[in-house]
């Protein structure tokens, strides 16, 4: 081979690196010819729109009869460093048919290195490749042979192969080649009998051989062996071990001009390529997180795939060279397009950068009529695509973490429930283990259930009869009351009382808990309503405050003080909840909670209150039962009265809202509000509770319940059980209209003079005992102090100092003189 030019490109870190190889000058008198391999550091200059040279530097040989050429080159890791470095493999051939083959390494500072060199009586011409140390690979005579620049020696691989697709790194197995040979039928398997081997369908095979390790990789993990006979290249993508299986996504092309896409060796996707004979192909990553196929032709031309569909994005003729870099600098991946020109110009004079989106240059294009405001606005406009995207990813990944996070704490807060349950039931509950659910265990020891217990009794659940009278249920409209009757005596030690619902069915999807407001409501013997108006939302049922009226009747003073008299009748807990979503289920069973602080009394007087849950029982509710009316609430009239039970009457009064109103009258009295009532308002009474009357008119305040108490024939108190604004004002407008224009109608605000009173007398009292119990401890603190004060003084004082201490006067002086010494 004559010398001549040779040049060949190759990028690294965004630049394009030019190898030209070329004789030099020769010297006068000197037999010797020298070689100089020179490089040309490329970089794209977004000012110009061109490639400009930002360095150089040369290798010089000698080179007496020999041809020199650039074998290849390409890029990869310096084991001695762990460094990527560029590579170039030199091929010298002498006359006796003996071939010198030199590996460079071209550092950062333009320098060339001497990797190794070997000699061979052969040239170098199928399946050339460069790897990891540098390592050179190369295929003859069907055999696969390798030298690496640690061991500088020539090195076979045992196997027979027809050609090598693709050489890089497999993870968990090194360097990996992966190649395609001829099938070996298993031991004692006749050649002339059928085999439904793949190997012998096909007479080839498809295999990986790790170099490092020395060993066969099965092939059927990349690919089916019957795709061995047309694939031509491949380029691998992931590569995984997941429990000692290898599982790899590449891209293959074919002879029968195909782009087909393998996942774990199953194909998955196929594309009709343009042109014929492919014979490499590339992977891009786009700004767009697209990821393209760039196939080349032996013809010199060269198309793009798109990795979601597997259509052909772009194709180019009179192709020279095809690069994959981030040229510009944008921190993603773009194709550069180097274009067939003159033999004398230089292979970057004719160019195309593109990304398939808003990078696109190409050479021969003029830039000057761009404004430069108009590219920094491009470039911004870039860069904020590409923050808008990665916060965009950022955002997705904390939106996962917290559904994963929300769906935990659902988790756990089911489980609580659960055991919650079982604990008021008095049944035994395992915990489930909290490594499952990447959580830490708050407790070393499983508490185990005594044998004594039986299963029977673990499940039966104990319900204590001592503290309740009736649990009852209604229904009111669209909304579901759930009563408990309390004992007079057990609901004087109590405070903080609420209900809670708790589904007893185990739904996976839904909290257990039911979302519930809570009233307790008392009518004494004299059937006085005196409703509760306070509402709380369920849960947790701990934050639930009593109003005025029902505290009151729950204080009890200390024991030092005279008992008070008990009030009369029974109190009632009711829970007011929505319908409409427990029908959904057909039939529902709900577990009936109480929760309460219950007093005790110390010695001191003073009370000292303890959280506890309680079983009230179960209800059960279902759409036949409703539909039938089983717990509707029936208001019929029966000589002038309202029948209602009083189960009827609480279920009405939990479910409405209380208004108090005062009515004053100077010049007339008050006997229109009494007729407008049974008269205009169509009320009957309560045959249980007279004072108590049922609105029956027709329309929206139908259900209305109000109760009239007169203080004097020209004050009085109109209390209001509504169920929405819109019926008190239709009620007050209709009221209006019947009361002398000199009546004064003035709303009142939960609790009466007399129990705010006593409720400041309850807390100046407590806040008294407690100071005076303070006071006692700092009294008793004091004297100790003074006592042991005086006997040091006494003890350090002179003799006419303690005789002071023996009259009268004496003490009267000692005593001014220690007031001086205090102050």
């Amino acid at each position: 081979m004559l010398l001549r030019e040779q040049e060949h490109v190759l990028t690294y870190n965004g630049e394009v690196l030019v190898f030209q190889l070329s004789k030099a000058k020769p010297v006068e008198g000197a037999a010797d010819k020298t070689m100089k391999l020179c490089v040309r550091r490329m970089a794209f200059d977004r000012d110009t729109k061109l490639f400009v040279q930002k360095s150089s530097g040369e290798f010089s040989m000698r080179a007496k009869h020999l041809e020199t050429e650039i074998v290849c080159c390409s890029c990869t890791t310096h084991s001695r460093t762990g460094i990527i470095l560029p590579c170039v493999l030199l091929k010298m051939k002498k006359r006796n048919n003996v071939v010198k083959y030199l590996l460079l390494l071209l550092h950062s500072s333009n320098q060339f290195e001497q990797s190794c060199h070997f000699k061979l009586d052969y040239e170098l011409k199928e399946d050339i490749r460069l790897f990891t140390g540098p390592s050179v690979l190369w295929r003859h005579a069907n055999k696969l042979f390798y030298i690496s620049s640690n061991t500088c020696t020539v090195l076979s691989a045992p196997l027979q192969l027809s050609s090598v697709v693709w050489t890089g790194e497999i993870e968990g197995e090194g360097t990996v080649v992966l190649g395609i040979g001829t099938a070996c039928l298993p031991e004692g398997e006749d050649e002339d009998e059928f085999s439904t081997s793949d190997q012998a369908i096909w007479g080839t095979e498809f295999f990986g051989y790790a170099i490092e390790k020395q060993k066969m990789l099965p092939g059927t993990c990349f690919m089916p062996h019957a795709y061995s006979r047309v694939v031509s290249s491949i380029c691998v993508g992931k590569n995984e071990k997941l429990k000692k299986q290898l599982r790899v996504s590449l891209v293959a092309i074919t002879h029968k001009n195909q782009l087909i896409w393998f996942q774990d060796g199953i194909p998955k996707g196929v594309c009709e390529l343009p042109y014929e004979k492919p014979c490499s192909i590339k992977t891009a990553a786009t700004s767009s997180n697209d990821l393209l196929f760039i196939v080349s032709f032996a013809s010199g031309n060269a198309c793009v795939v798109w990795r979601e569909n597997l259509q052909v994005a772009s194709k180019w003729q009179k192709v020279e060279s095809v690069l994959v870099d981030d040229f510009i600098g944008s921190g993603t991946e773009q194709v550069l397009l180097l274009f067939k020109g003159d033999s004398d110009t230089d292979a970057l004079n004719k160019f195309k950068i593109t990304d398939f989106g808003a990078v696109n240059h190409e050479s021969g294009i003029t830039y000057k009529d761009d404004v430069p405001a108009a590219q920094g606005l491009q470039e911004n406009g870039l860069l904020t695509i590409q923050a808008l995207e990665t916060r965009l990813q950022a955002g997705l990944t904390s939106v996962r973490e917290l559904q994963q996070h929300v769906d935990l704490k659902k988790r756990v807060i089911l489980e609580s429930c659960r055991a919650l349950i079982d604990l008021v039931e008095e049944r035994s509950h395992v915990l489930p283990a909290a490594d499952k659910e990447d959580l830490v265990c708050l407790w070393d020891d499983v508490e185990t259930v005594p044998h004594s217990l039986s299963k029977e009794a673990l499940l039966t659940p104990k319900v204590s009869d001592n503290f309740i009278e009736k649990l009852w249920q209604r229904v009111v409209g669209d909304s579901l009351v759930v009563g408990v009757k309390l004992t007079e005596s057990f609901y004087l030690s109590l405070d903080d009382v609420s209900l809670s619902l708790v589904m007893d069915q185990d739904f996976s999807s839904i909290p257990p808990i039911i979302e519930c407001r809570n009233k307790i409501i008392k009518l004494n013997k004299a059937f006085s309503a005196l409703s509760v108006s306070s509402y709380q939302i369920e849960p947790p049922p701990k934050k639930m405050k009593l109003d005025l009226d029902s505290r009151n009747d729950l204080k009890k003073e200390c024991h030092k003080r005279c008992s008070r008299t008990h009030l009369d009748g029974a109190k009632t807990v009711t829970a007011v909840t929505s319908l409409s979503p427990l029908l959904a289920f057909h039939h529902v069973c709900c577990i009936v909670l109480l929760h309460a602080k219950k007093q005790t009394h110390q010695n001191d007087g003073l009370q000292k209150s303890k959280r506890i849950t309680l079983f009230c029982g179960k209800i059960l509710l279902s759409l036949e039962d409703i539909s039938n009316g089983k717990y509707s609430v029936n208001m019929l009239r029966d000589n002038s009265y309202c029948t209602g039970s009083m189960e009827d009457i609480l279920a009405l009064l939990a479910v409405s809202i209380r208004f108090s109103f005062q009515i004053v009258s100077a010049d007339c009295t008050l006997t229109p509000v009494n007729s407008w009532l049974l008269g205009e308002m169509d009320c009957t009474p309560f045959k249980e509770c007279h004072d108590v009357i049922f609105c029956h008119k027709a329309g929206n305040m139908y259900g209305t319940v109000f109760s009239w108490t007169l203080k004097s024939p020209f004050e009085g108190v109109l209390k209001l059980f509504c169920r929405s604004l819109t019926i008190l004002f239709q009620c007050l407008h209709s009221l209006t209209r019947v009361l002398p224009p000199s009546c004064h109608i003035k709303l009142l605000k939960s609790g009466s003079k007399g129990v705010l009173t006593e409720q400041l007398a309850l807390a100046l009292e407590k806040e008294m005992l407690a100071l005076r119990s303070s006071f006692s401890s700092k009294e008793s603190q004091a004297e100790n102090n003074l006592t042991t004060w005086n006997e040091l003084g006494m003890k350090s004082s002179d003799a006419p100092m303690a005789s002071l201490l023996d009259s009268d006067e004496g003490v009267q002086q000692f005593r001014k003189k220690l007031q001086k010494e205090r102050e």
